[in-house]
């Protein structure tokens, strides 16, 4: 069962990486118009700013759950370095239910957030603003699905396969 969780995971991982990156790109090119509209056309987009502000909630939110599953968040080792295999095997399932309650207020409070915004139309874009926000109940729910991925890990003794752990430096 952890296997499949295991390779459904990571799938899902690396395509939120894939698409957080387009998001940076699509954001890095709309400020360079934003900028080469101003300074070189005399005339800035109406668009750019608030394109750029929705582009970067998404990616951010889901850059960040990816990191959850794979495991490259900052975090300091010095207290877990320091303490024996049991202890340290407890506080790693302990950061990890509270990175994934993390998710779920994420899930919960950014799901009102997009239910109370919805009605909002973004006047420069013409979508609702709900959308710009959708990304954080996403991946507050994806990143609740991970932490607890990481908690059957450290219980069931296996580690996931092919993450980038900072453990393993």
């Amino acid at each position: 069962m952890i296997h499949l969780l295991t390779k459904t995971t990571h799938i899902a991982a690396d395509w939120l990486v894939r698409i957080a990156a387009v998001g940076l790109i699509l954001m890095t090119l709309i400020i360079g118009w934003q900028v080469f509209g101003r300074y070189v056309l005399n005339s800035t987009p109406s668009w750019s700013e608030q394109a750029s502000l929705a582009l970067m909630i998404w990616y951010v939110s889901l850059a960040a759950a990816a990191g959850v599953r794979e495991g490259f968040h900052i975090r300091i080792v010095a207290l877990e370095n320091a303490v024996g295999p049991r202890t340290r095997l407890w506080m790693r399932i302990a950061s990890n239910i509270v990175v994934g309650a993390c998710g779920v207020a994420m899930l919960v409070w950014g799901g009102q957030l997009v239910t109370k915004t919805w009605g909002h139309v973004i006047p420069s874009l013409g979508i609702p603003r709900g959308l710009a926000y959708l990304g954080l109940p996403i991946a507050g729910a994806l990143m609740a699905l991970f932490s607890v991925e990481r908690v059957l890990e450290e219980i069931s003794g296996e580690k996931i396969e092919d993450e980038e752990d900072p453990r393993w430096s």
